[in-house]
């Protein structure tokens, strides 16, 4: 005598099984890409302000404190990133002269263990120059 197995409520369960498997890496990929972007519109955004205002002013410490604002705005850490600054001529604040600003960091990746923490696949590098050029008719103001 065979029995026949009653298949009713077995769709709904391979459904959601299957549902699960595929949203957790879906979910994971767009945080990942979202935290990237976020750091790199932070690092771009830290670049142009630095270079705007170190060929407004002339004052580099200024300029490092206005990236650093731009990157608390994005939550990033301003500790964690490098900003650099790179003139054309000599001395550097001529008018004329251009101004290159790099900002460079490193996005951990989300939800990656400590014990992984420290290797070279759980970063992305996030880099952004800007080149700010001293006004021609600076010398005259």
């Amino acid at each position: 005598m065979s029995r026949v197995r009653d298949e009713r409520g077995g769709a709904i369960v391979e459904f959601h099984l299957l549902g699960l498997l595929l949203l957790v890496p879906v979910v994971y990929i767009l945080l990942t890409v979202l935290d990237v972007q976020r750091s790199s519109y932070g690092v771009t955004q830290a670049a142009r302000e630095a270079g705007r205002l170190y060929v407004t002013t002339g004052d580099q410490h200024a300029a490092r404190l206005a990236a650093e604002v731009a990157l608390r705005d994005q939550g990033l850490d301003a500790d964690a990133v490098s900003v650099v600054f790179s003139c054309s001529a000599t001395p550097c604040y001529q008018p004329g002269a251009e101004i290159t600003v790099v900002v460079d960091t490193d996005v951990a990746l989300p939800l990656v263990p400590d014990v992984l923490a420290g290797s070279a696949h759980a970063h992305v590098p996030v880099s952004a120059t800007h080149v700010a050029v001293v006004d021609r008719y600076r010398a005259l103001q």
